[in-house]
């Protein structure tokens, strides 16, 4: 193994490999690129279940949830019972810039935050909607579809900011100020994804089933209770390795998230903590109507399951 140098007790190896096919970078850009962005992307990892996405030379990328056995003791950890496997899984928690690196000297490229903070009041902190566009589609009608949830915020009387999601889409989020039910936010996500999907049906839908979707923008409202969201900053394994980057509302026409890489200058200000909004209180009705609306997962479940038996019994 080759040795390169130390950060913050960090011993950083192998700096000069690429970092995988098509990342135009090495594992030295990619550990560059955290240190350079560790004050502003720690805050949104601070306290919070982390699963990342490493790379390793000549495998596919994985998921890694599990903290490895032989990672230094430092470490915060935060034990949850995983259902679906019936085991504990002993997550990380990102809370400092020795931590970030140590991930980044394992190729760790991509951040995925729990969208709530341990604590023994366990509540989500943001409403999340994600928008994915249709395979093909330009960035274009990505913006056209977040204006209509831009929109229906507004009716609603709510304020959200956004950034790219270092892929194609983007990511709208909502601070919260009440501790709620996860099902209540996730009721008002849903809600809000229809009413979005009113003011434009000609842009956007909310068809969880892929091939109803008609060549649409996908309003995703499925990011609520134990799900997870890239976090503001963080490098996404793409093509030259693009950051999912904070965009203020006004400029959101004007970029692509192709524009934003590791190796893109940063501003001078940290502009998710900028332009996030103060926290605020999700409306009472918007979450009843959540609550009629049923559970994309669920629903699409039941729908494959009666497609299924259709097509045998065709």
């Amino acid at each position: 193994m080759a040795k390169g140098e130390e950060r913050d007790g960090v011993e950083l190896t192998n700096l000069d490999v690429q970092l995988f096919d098509g990342a135009e970078a090495t594992k030295r850009d990619l550990i560059d690129y955290l240190d350079a962005v560790s004050a502003r992307m720690l805050p949104g990892l601070r306290d919070r279940p982390l699963s990342v996405m490493r790379v390793r030379p000549g495998q596919p990328p994985f998921m890694q949830k599990n903290l490895p056995k032989y990672a230094p003791d430092w470490i915060r950890t935060e034990a949850i019972w995983a259902e679906a496997s019936k085991r504990e899984v002993r997550y990380p928690v990102c809370d400092d810039r020795r931590t970030l690196l140590w991930f980044g000297n394992q190729r760790a490229v991509e951040y995925h935050a729990q969208l709530y903070r341990s604590a023994d009041d366990v509540h989500q902190t943001h409403l999340v909607l994600d928008l994915d566009p249709p395979e093909g589609a330009g960035f274009d009608v990505v913006v056209k579809a977040a204006f209509l949830v831009r929109q229906a915020l507004a009716d609603t009387k709510l304020e959200a900011a956004v950034k790219t999601s270092g892929s194609k889409g983007v990511h709208i989020l909502v601070p919260l100020a009440d501790a709620l039910p996860f099902e209540d936010v996730a009721a008002a996500t849903r809600a809000l994804a229809v009413r979005a999907e009113k003011l434009g049906p000609e842009i956007a839908t909310t068809a969880f089933i892929r091939e109803d979707r008609e060549g649409k923008v996908f309003l995703d409202s499925t990011r609520a209770g134990g799900a997870t969201i890239v976090a503001a900053y963080s490098p996404r394994i793409r093509p030259r390795v693009p950051v999912s980057t904070p965009v203020a509302w006004d400029d959101l026409e004007s970029i692509t998230p192709a524009d934003f890489t590791i190796k893109t200058p940063l501003p001078d200000e940290d502009l998710w903590a900028a332009l996030m909004p103060k926290p605020q209180t999700l409306p009472a009705d918007l979450i009843d109507h959540g609550h009629t609306i049923p559970v994309a997962r669920v629903q699409a479940m039941h729908e494959g399951k009666r497609r299924a038996k259709a097509r045998r019994e065709g």
